[in-house]
Formats: structure tokens, C-alpha cells, sequence
């Protein structure tokens, strides 16, 4: 009772400095980035005045990207979190364990085959993470990998580096296809359009209300399976729902950004260290953490290099790495 009360208090405590991070990384977003305007014109544009050209660049270039990486590292923060607690494993990770290599080679695969649409690119996307899904749940279930989180990172770290073997080698197949395809590789918030993002939303708004009717089960089957088939939950059906939810929020994040891994594992890493180990509170917490981890990337991302960009994969491994390492390095890991 004592933790659970000291639980919500820390989420009444954390999540307006969480809500406060998310706005100030969204206000840099807007501030640094494509095109030769600087900061204080950028403030101008966002106080409703300002050049052509500063308004272009604001409104047209810097706020799609940074509504487009609010969107991907919410869902990519969340899906890790599902996916950590349908594993039973603090270390099941989409970036990891090939659940996002699985999209990008899916649609890799489909522009191969001559497909456009930005659409076709959600749902084949979605398929790719649904196969990458099962695949690690079916080596969850392998004699000790549940008992042994290295050996699932391990596992997935090899399917992850097949699958983006793969995805490589088609850039040597179809030359005209090349530059799409690198896309999908190295993952990057560049040149996407709100386009993307409007093909997404639907497949979003349907896995945030599954997301909403787990909470609960996902709660009780924390404290073990039997103890939430007493609760009246049925914890098959709940896992098949997760692992749905997992591809539709993967799919769409890898979608929108390509491949970008260590943000569902970083994220709810800290979220449970903030506020506790409750799927609900881990979940709301995930959404401006998230939000605060992916954008803090792509910032740096352009500011590292100008005018050319760092992939957003690399700093997300840079930041994200060392919690892996935290994570693999403690006597004991935490359960879920």
C-alpha cells in the first residue's frame, strides 16, 4: 500500500517535470534545424512575425519534423514498455530484438517490388514488425531464454543484424530504389512528410485504445499469470493483444522514421526508475519521455555536423547504450 501510494505520488511529482522537457525539447526542435535561420528568428516566427522565408522554414520544414518525432518516440517508447512486460524481460527492446529491423526489411522488400504509396508503407511496415514480434516471443518461450535475458538479446541481436544484412543488400539489387531504401537502414526524421504521418494515424489511435483496455490486465499479470486468471483476466488473450499492439506502434514509428532502436528500452527504463514499477503510471510517463529522448536526438543530430546530419539511429545508440549496459551490469535485473 505504502509503495503504491508513494507511486502516484512520485508520478504526480515526475510527469509535470517530464511534460516541461517534452515542451522545451519540441521549442529547440523548432529553433535549430534545416535551413539557414537562427533562434531568434525562429522566436519571431512562433510570436507571429518574422521573413517569408523564416516562416517557410519554421512552419513548413522544422514543425513537420518535430510533429512527425513526437509521434515516433511516443510510440516507440510505449511499445518498448508492452513489449517488456509481455516478455517478462527488461530487456526486450524493438530496436533489439528486430522488431523494427523486421518493418524496415518488409518494406524494403515492397519497394523492391515497385510499391509507392506512403500508405502501403504503414501497413507492410506493420506486417514486418508483426513477424519480428512473434519471432521473439516464440524465443521467449525457448528452454531458459525467459530466465535469461542475455540470451534473448543475444537471439535478437542476430535476427536484427540478418534482417538489416538483408535490407542492405537491396540497395545493391535496384539502384533506383537505392536511396528509399537507405532510408530504412539508418533511420532519420529528414524530408519526412505529414503525409507519412496522416497514413499512420488510424493504426495509432486504434493501438492507444488497446493500450488503454491493457493497462489493467497487463497490471495483473505482472504479479504472475495465475494470480491474474484469479483476477478474471485471461492472460493468452492479453498477450496476443500486446504483441498486436507492439507491431501496430513499431510498424508505424519505423514507418515514419526507419529503424531507431534503444528508445523503447531507455525510456521505460527510466519512467520505472522514476515512478515505480506499475504498468500504468510506466506508461504515461513514457509518453513525454519519449517524446523528450527522440527529439533531444534528432536536435544534436543536426547540430553536430552542419549542414549535413548525423543518422538519428547513432545518437539514439549513443544515449540509449549505456542504460543497456546499466541494465546488463547489475547483480540483479529487475523483474517484470
Amino acid at each position: 500500500m505504502t509503495h503504491k501510494v508513494s507511486g502516484r505520488l512520485a508520478l504526480r511529482q515526475v510527469m509535470p517535470l517530464a511534460c516541461l522537457s517534452a515542451l522545451l525539447t519540441c521549442l529547440a526542435s523548432l529553433l535549430w534545424g534545416a535551413g539557414d535561420i537562427g533562434p531568434w528568428q525562429a522566436l519571431q516566427v512562433l510570436a507571429g512575425q518574422g521573413s517569408d522565408q523564416a516562416r517557410f522554414v519554421v512552419l513548413e520544414l522544422r514543425a513537420p519534423r518535430t510533429l512527425i518525432g513526437m509521434v515516433v518516440g511516443m510510440m516507440l517508447a510505449c511499445g518498448g514498455a508492452l513489449m517488456q512486460v509481455v516478455a517478462r524481460n527488461p530487456l526486450a527492446e524493438p530496436g533489439l530484438l528486430g522488431v523494427s529491423a523486421g518493418a524496415s526489411f518488409a518494406v524494403a522488400v515492397a519497394l523492391l517490388l515497385g510499391m509507392e504509396a506512403a500508405g502501403m508503407h504503414v501497413m507492410v511496415a506493420q506486417s514486418g514488425a508483426l513477424m519480428g514480434c512473434l519471432f521473439v516471443m516464440s524465443t521467449v518461450r525457448m528452454s531458459g531464454a525467459r530466465q535469461d535475458p542475455v540470451r534473448l538479446v543475444l537471439a535478437g541481436a542476430a535476427l536484427s543484424s540478418l534482417l538489416v544484412a538483408l535490407t542492405s543488400l537491396a540497395l545493391l539489387i535496384d539502384q533506383r530504389a537505392a536511396d528509399e531504401i537507405r532510408f530504412w537502414v539508418i533511420g532519420s526524421l529528414a524530408g519526412r512528410s505529414l503525409e507519412a504521418l496522416y497514413s499512420s494515424l488510424p493504426s495509432i489511435l486504434i493501438a492507444l485504445l488497446l493500450t488503454l483496455w491493457l493497462a489493467r490486465p497487463l497490471s495483473a499479470m505482472v504479479l504472475g499469470e495465475q494470480v491474474a486468471s484469479g483476477l478474471g483476466h485471461h492472460p493468452k488473450r492479453v498477450r496476443k493483444v500486446a504483441i498486436l499492439v507492439v507491431a501496430l506502434l513499431v510498424g508505424a514509428a519505423t514507418a515514419l522514421a526507419g529503424p531507431v532502436a534503444f528508445v523503447g528500452l531507455a525510456v521505460p527504463y527510466v519512467a520505472r526508475a522514476l515512478c515505480g514499477a506499475d504498468v500504468r503510471r510506466t506508461l504515461w510517463l513514457c509518453l513525454p519521455l519519449g517524446v523528450t529522448m527522440l527529439l533531444s536526438a534528432d536536435v544534436v543530430s543536426r547540430l553536430v555536423v552542419p549542414p549535413s546530419e548525423l543518422p538519428l539511429g547513432v545518437l539514439t545508440t549513443l544515449m540509449g547504450a549505456p542504460v543497456l549496459i546499466a541494465v546488463v551490469r547489475a547483480r540483479r535485473l529487475p523483474t517484470l
